[in-house]
């Protein structure tokens, strides 16, 4: 029996409403912050916002969506924190430039069928099919742009055989954009191309201290200086920054950063080069 998708929380309403760079009250778990450093907070920004309209959309309606932007403004981590409020995520795991048959072993894996995927192409569809056809699920596809047209025509087939259709995070970097766009099938079958930039500048001081508390004691120049230097807006190399500065912190037994602090981790992050 097909098990339609169940009501979508409220991701537009409150969080739209919300004021820019608010923390997100379901935060997501520390595993999915990078390297898991302790503290950092869940930010609505308008990219996590943007993404999570979009994947409510593809959910909804069984189809796929396109998240792109460049690295580290976080693609991933807004796709998994949005996902994990709507069904079960299947990321798929496979190596760099993939044949269909990698897509149905990591399909296999991701959903914990038993034992190896099937070598024989048919019998692995069906096992891969019946599963997908329980309830629905998110597969989420990193490097999109990667894949080749006969893994987009796998991932036709399976969301076409399904009566539910089937809801495909495809996440890409800006360069692979245009690959994205040449599918075909992507054009009728996509819900959304949400695109995440990365922090302007002038949003730096708002956004970070709300990020990790570590950083609301540091002047909004200092925040600028170190942005334009390390950051460039990406909200990974502010974790990057999050975590030494964290390390720093705790060798000195300072009690706050200050800017011969942050200066010594600059050099430590980019190697001592100067701006």
């Amino acid at each position: 029996m097909l098990t339609a998708p169940p009501p979508l929380p409220a991701v537009r309403g409150a969080a739209a409403r919300a004021e820019p760079f608010a923390i997100m009250e379901d935060a997501a778990p520390p595993g999915l912050h990078y390297l898991q450093t302790p503290g950092l907070r869940t930010l609505l920004t308008p990219g996590m916002l943007a993404v999570g309209d979009a994947l409510a959309d593809a959910y909804a309606q069984g189809r796929f969506v396109c998240v792109l932007g460049d690295a580290g403004v976080g693609k991933t981590f807004a796709v998994h924190t949005a996902a994990r409020r709507f069904g079960e995520l299947l990321p798929l795991d496979f190596r760099a430039q993939p044949a269909p048959a990698d897509l149905r072993a990591a399909l296999h894996r991701a959903l914990g069928l038993r034992g190896e995927a099937p070598a024989d192409p048919g019998a692995a569809d069906t096992l891969i099919r019946s599963a997908l056809a329980i309830k629905p699920r998110i597969v989420v596809v990193e490097d999109a742009h990667r894949l080749s047209a006969s893994c987009f025509e796998y991932l036709r087939f399976l969301h076409d055989d399904l009566p539910q259709g089937l809801c495909v995070a495809l996440i890409a970097a800006t360069r692979g954009e245009r690959s994205l766009r040449a599918q075909r099938m992507l054009a009728t079958r996509t819900a959304g191309w949400p695109y995440i930039w990365p922090l302007t500048r002038d949003q730096v001081p708002q956004a970070v201290p709300a990020l990790h508390p570590v950083w609301q004691s540091v002047p909004p120049d200092d925040l600028k200086a170190l942005d334009a230097r390390i950051a460039d807006g990406a909200l990974r190399r502010w974790a990057v920054l999050t975590h030494h500065t964290q390390r720093a912190l705790a060798v000195t037994k300072a009690s706050k950063p200050d800017r011969d602090l942050l200066q010594a981790v600059a050099d430590r992050v980019d190697g001592g080069r100067r701006p």
